[in-house]
């Protein structure tokens, strides 16, 4: 499952875009460069029963940011994507 389809799901289950979650990160204070990322799969799993796979993918965000690494745009692997940058807005304005 690519990133952007994991971020796609989440959305899907939760009904808050990439981006509302990074901003309730923030706010939680989940954002600083301290944070492990088991802190903010607990908070993904108690506030929204996010599991682990899913989880990860929205730690991707909050830690770098949305870009992903180049060797997964294109490729036949199992994180491949379209672009190197997730798409955080929505799945109703996604411009793919």
């Amino acid at each position: 499952m690519s990133f952007q389809a994991y971020l796609d799901a989440i959305e899907t289950k939760t009904g808050l875009t990439p981006r509302q979650l990074l901003d309730i990160a923030e706010v939680k204070g989940l954002t600083a460069d301290d944070v492990k990322a088991g802190q903010i799969l607990e908070w993904l799993k108690a506030d929204y029963d996010l599991g682990r796979g899913h989880g990860m993918a929205l730690v991707h965000v909050i830690k770098k940011g949305p870009q992903i690494d180049q060797k997964h745009v294109g490729t036949t692997g199992s994180h491949r994507d379209e672009s190197e940058f997730l798409w955080l807005e929505g799945k109703a304005s996604s411009p793919s």
